[in-house]
């Protein structure tokens, strides 16, 4: 079966299963907690945490801050309360045409592996045809799931799980030779 095939059909089954998983508090997280430990540091284009800082004066060094969106479970659908983090982000690499952004998908740890990888990567494309819609050009974006591989919180429960059902905007950067 081909990618293809199996992103297909992992979007059937969230588009089935999505239904009556809506979550009532306000903050979007199960306990009603913060995600203060999962920000995201900016990375180098290859991915690598170099340890590096970003210039300041850059186009990734002036970008939105806020670059995590989160997702509720099974789901790939925006909340609410992150289309204005969105609405920045698509603002602002409209006006900045040299701007490019890795949108990373990722899942808790539930599901196979095969799934989470469809589901995140479904999750990075919601995130993509957003900012599409405000003007960016497709060349700016470049979509990567990662499913499950890469927690932010390595426990077991709704908290840890809630922490890594997220897209991270990660703008790119030219590594200096």
């Amino acid at each position: 079966m081909n990618i293809r095939m199996v992103v297909a059909f992992a979007l059937i089954v969230l588009s089935i299963s999505a239904c009556g998983t809506a979550n009532k508090n306000t903050t979007g997280l199960p306990d009603g907690g913060s995600v203060g430990d999962a920000t995201v540091n900016p990375v180098t284009i290859d991915g690598i945490d170099d340890g590096s800082q970003i210039d300041p004066n850059s186009i990734a060094g002036k970008a939105p801050k806020d670059r995590v969106i989160f997702f509720d479970f099974n789901s790939a659908e925006i909340r609410p309360q992150y289309l204005d983090i969105i609405t920045q982000h698509g603002r602002y690499l409209a006006q900045n045409p040299a701007g490019r952004v890795r949108l990373e998908g990722h899942t808790d740890e539930r599901g196979t592996r095969e799934y989470n990888i469809a589901l995140g990567e479904a999750r990075a494309k919601t995130i993509a045809r957003m900012l599409q819609l405000q003007g960016v050009s497709s060349a700016q974006l470049r979509t990567v799931s990662y499913g499950e591989e890469l927690p932010v919180d390595e426990n077991h429960s709704e908290a840890a799980w809630a922490k890594n059902r997220r897209v991270n905007v990660i703008y790119e950067v030219e590594i200096p030779n």
